[in-house]
């Protein structure tokens, strides 16, 4: 049994379903997805939550088992280009060796600190802060004018406080095995051109999404999940408490409908697990509720096209934290894909809120947008004023790697093992990305269907 049909949940019971095994999706919703949720008001699409997935070995082989390689749709080319505010105007990131040599977020000061990087020593930390390492390795201008900027953008986080070991291993790791992050980016970049690692050239590291929206992946998975004659997914299905009987988890609704397993996975938000589990074990709801869920808005703006003067001509634009704005970055998500606003418009998905300016995103509609507004309206040359707008609330948006992640997570799975047949799975441990969620729900079932 499942509970949270959400990424995570939903790769887990395919991967029992497709096997044969029995298995039960719980899900409190209307539909199942969880953060991935498209509308469609009219011409105008949005996401409510992640607006693309990076195409991964493993993504493009289960869009390859649900039949939707035919259906996923790249986003447009200039989606490579990014722009980053750096004094009050929009930068584009370097693309190139020469544009990287010239580019005032760089600047000589930062070019002579790198020049220094591959010869600094590593560090054996057993955590640090993703700032502190950023600083040590790449100096202060690269931390404030790009680093900053991606984790919020990303993260909605705070570099001072997220653990690079817990946010981004990959990175820790490069400086452990070859001191030099410059170094060793540069290697793993040649070893990736060497071994593609069984992705089609024309998809290899494709942002993609499906012209319904990411919501259709979510859609595709559970049809495939309930075509199966062993399993079942239930919406609109609260869970009210769990308990342990004998061998078997008992799961209780909020109708007082008992749901019963010999194993329980609960793929749902640490919050959410950490209430669930407090009645049953206060050393399972402890490292789960210490984890911190900012809230973030998301701002859909729709205008005409001759009432913004920049020409959104790539993926979007990220705010850092010195130029004394709210809004955390904006995605130009009408040259992202087509079809998203109707023509002779464009659409922005703009962010508030997060880690370091958790108090922008309070405040009712009307006044997140004009919040949102005031800080782009220089920035992207916006007269006038939307002429279609959205706002969605995530009170506790995404969860934070922050320092101590990892030792949580060793408590949480240390208490786990007095308890046989409890699964916890989400995007607060493993990657918040949607790939991630999908790969480790997928591992995670298949574990458990090798278990019988």
């Amino acid at each position: 049994m499942i509970i949270g049909g959400g990424a995570t949940g939903l790769a887990a019971a395919w991967a029992l379903a497709k096997r044969g095994r029995s298995v039960t999706v719980l899900e409190s919703n209307d539909q199942v997805g969880g953060n991935l949720h498209t509308e469609r008001d009219g011409e105008w699409q949005i996401e409510h939550g992640p607006n693309t997935v990076i195409m991964k070995p493993p993504l493009h082989a289960l869009l390859d088992e649900l039949g939707l390689l035919g259906e996923a749709q790249p986003a447009n080319a200039i989606a490579n280009k990014r722009y980053v505010v750096l004094n009050g105007r929009p930068v584009a990131l370097p693309m190139t060796p020469l544009e990287a040599l010239t580019s005032p977020l760089i600047g000589w000061r930062g070019w002579a600190r790198l020049a220094r990087e591959p010869f600094l020593p590593r560090r054996n930390a057993r955590e640090e802060t993703l700032a502190a390492f950023v600083e040590r390795r790449l100096g202060p201008r690269i931390l404030a004018r790009m680093v900053d900027p991606f984790v919020s953008g990303v993260y909605a986080g705070d570099p001072a406080q997220l653990s690079v070991q817990a946010a981004m291993p990959r990175l820790a790791a490069i400086e452990q095995e070859h001191r030099s992050l410059i170094i060793g980016v540069v290697k793993r970049l040649r070893q990736a051109r060497r071994d593609p690692a069984g992705v089609p050239a024309e998809w290899r590291g494709k942002l993609v999404s499906f012209p319904r929206g990411l919501q259709h992946l979510a859609d595709r998975l559970a049809e495939r999940i309930v075509a199966q004659p062993t399993a079942a997914i239930h919406t609109d299905c609260s869970i009210r408490s769990l308990r342990r009987e004998g061998e078997q988890w008992v799961v209780v609704d909020d109708q007082g409908g008992e749901w019963r397993a010999e194993s329980l996975v609960l793929a749902v938000p640490a919050p959410v697990a950490a209430q669930l589990l407090r009645p049953l074990d206060e050393s399972l709801a402890d490292p789960l509720a210490a984890i911190a869920y900012p809230p973030v808005n998301a701002i859909a703006l729709g205008f005409r096209e001759q009432d913004v003067a920049h020409s959104l001509d790539g993926f979007g634009m990220l705010i850092p934290r010195g130029e004394r704005r709210r809004t955390l970055g904006a995605l130009f998500s009408s040259t992202l894909f087509p079809n998203r606003a109707p023509a002779g418009h464009k659409l922005l998905s703009v962010f508030i809120g997060g880690r370091q300016s958790p108090e922008a995103a309070a405040g009712d509609d009307a006044t997140q947008v004009a919040r949102v507004l005031d800080d782009l309206r220089d920035l992207l040359g916006i007269r006038g004023e939307p002429v279609w707008q959205k706002v969605t609330r995530w009170p506790q948006a995404i969860p934070q790697y922050e320092l101590g992640h990892l030792a949580r997570l060793e408590t949480l799975d240390l208490a786990l093992e007095t308890y046989p047949g409890l699964h916890l799975a989400g995007n607060w441990r493993g990657g918040i990305a949607v790939g991630d969620c999908l790969e480790n729900g997928r591992l995670l079932g298949e574990r458990l269907s090798a278990q019988g």
